[in-house]
């Protein structure tokens, strides 16, 4: 019964809005759209108001939903409503622009249902989408996993000349079906790409397009971690002529290094070091980029010699490229991780002696990690040398440092930074709660009383094995049951 009054109360709440406006803008509009009710209320209220559709407001209703949802299907459906609602009032008002407007809107919102509706509904008004509007239909169809819809989407629109222009000539089958190649290969389905490629062979195997189509397919290649494949098409570009750039090699150094990273972590230096070799020799000097591909995978393994190694190769100047701050981090992180704190610290006083400036995304990683491993004081220390450096974009640290110190029990210390935030004008998003010994539950670490020796594991070891040869011999010795005939 209570629910009924609820939904009746937001119906007349709703009308009585519309009814109580005199001069309706794209602000009431959207206001009338954020209003909590069902599809059909919505479109009841929008009926009470006398408005004029024009392809400005509808842009504008769209704009103002779209920055203000959260990208719900709630959401892209009323806006779906509204956009059907302004066809039926006005239908010369909604132009093509229009319609892809909308198209682009519900496929940022990852609305794929109201994406086809409103495609179907274009072309029944004999309209074509723009090629930044498939351009984007496509990549949300392929981020979504329904790489196929966006094949047959293509497929579609080729077969009912509905295919978008780039210029006024007319030939765009190479830009539609580029786009699909990009999407596909952006997401490691290089399979289905070449599936596009050989049906459009004609207009994506010359000119511009074909080096386009080459580098998308060794990207998606490598995303797909074939490097048999991606070699193969490395020796197509060769063989046709076109120029191996750094994105491309720096494609295949990532694919080899997650490879070695999950099969083969012993190789990872060498193999690397060999693609390096390669690319100096065909002309490409590797940069800081580069260099940090490598340096990522040796710090998941916790391989601190070697890149500690490399990280001093690139200072010396003896790898052909200097470190950014991006190769310090990575560096010191795992040096954090492994838990040589006075060397992390030492590198990242080098790096301010050799003028890098971090940036803020540097700071905040170094003290998650210390605070991750349970090391607040270090974690204190940095974030003093991150306010000399860097004293904008620091509210995400403190929400950070406040909340540590306080599950760890030091309300005091938390207590100074929400005091020192607020004098600064600094926003924060944790909640004053934290602050409150009563409501905050304190962490307190499990460790074990008496450490084992290593060879008190092994006696551990074998004790268990004896347990288990043990069982295997009962379960031999135990006789079959015996069952009763009938």
């Amino acid at each position: 019964m209570a629910v009924k009054h609820h939904i009746l109360f937001s119906r007349l709440r709703v009308l009585g809005f519309c009814r109580v406006l005199s001069s309706c803008t794209p602000q009431a509009l959207s206001e009338v759209l954020a209003s909590i009710g069902s599809l059909d209320d919505i479109e009841a209220s929008l009926n009470q108001l006398d408005v004029e559709v024009t392809p400005a407001i509808i842009t504008q209703v769209i704009n103002s939903c779209n920055c203000n949802t959260g990208g719900g299907s709630s959401s892209t459906r009323k806006l779906l409503r509204f956009f059907s609602w302004c066809r039926l009032k006005n239908p010369a008002a909604l132009g093509e622009e229009a319609f892809n407007h909308a198209i682009q809107t519900f496929a940022e919102l990852g609305d794929i249902t109201a994406v086809g509706i409103s495609i179907a509904d274009l072309h029944k008004e004999g309209g074509k989408l723009s090629p930044a509007t498939f351009s984007l239909v496509a990549e949300t169809l392929v981020k979504a996993g329904k790489e196929d819809e966006a094949v047959r989407l293509l497929r579609d629109l080729e077969r009912k000349k509905l295919l978008p222009c780039c210029d006024g000539t007319g030939k765009s089958v190479w830009s539609s079906s580029l786009a699909i190649v990009h999407a596909l290969c952006a997401k490691g389905h290089a399979r289905k790409a070449q599936g596009v490629i050989w049906h459009h062979k004609s207009e994506l195997s010359v000119g511009f397009a074909a080096s386009v189509v080459q580098r998308s397919l060794l990207h998606g290649w490598c995303v797909r971690g074939n490097i048999k494949e991606a070699r193969r098409v490395m020796g197509d570009m060769k063989s046709l002529g076109i120029l191996l750039g750094l994105p491309s090699y720096n494609d295949l150094l990532r694919c080899i290094c997650y490879r070695n990273l999950r099969f083969n972590p012993s190789a990872l230096v060498s193999e690397a070091t060999d693609l390096l070799a390669e690319m100096r020799s065909c002309g490409i000097l590797p940069t800081a980029s580069s260099f940090n591909i490598l340096l990522s995978c040796l710090g998941k393994v916790r391989r601190v010699k070697e890149a500690y190694g490399i990280l001093y190769l690139m200072r010396q100047g003896k790898a052909g490229c200097s470190p950014d701050w991006v190769s310090y981090y990575l560096v010191i992180r795992v040096l954090y991780l492994s838990g040589r704190f006075v060397r992390g610290n030492k590198l990242m006083d080098q790096m301010l002696d050799d003028g890098l400036s971090p940036d803020v995304k540097f700071y905040h990683g170094l003290i998650g990690v210390l605070c991750g491993v349970e090391k607040v004081d270090h974690a204190l220390n940095v974030f003093e040398q991150m306010k000399k450096f860097c004293a904008r974009n620091t509210g995400p640290t403190y929400d950070l440092l406040i909340a540590k110190l306080c599950r760890n029990g030091k309300f005091e210390q938390g207590r100074n930074l929400w005091n020192e935030a607020v004098q600064r004008g600094i926003t924060l998003r944790c909640s004053r709660d934290l602050l409150d010994p009563l409501k905050t539950i304190v962490f307190k670490p499990r460790r074990p009383v008496n450490k084992l020796h290593p060879w008190d594991y092994k006696k551990v070891g074998y004790r268990r094995i004896k347990r288990a040869a043990r069982t295997n011999m009962k379960m031999k010795r135990r006789k079959p049951h015996k069952f009763i005939r009938l």
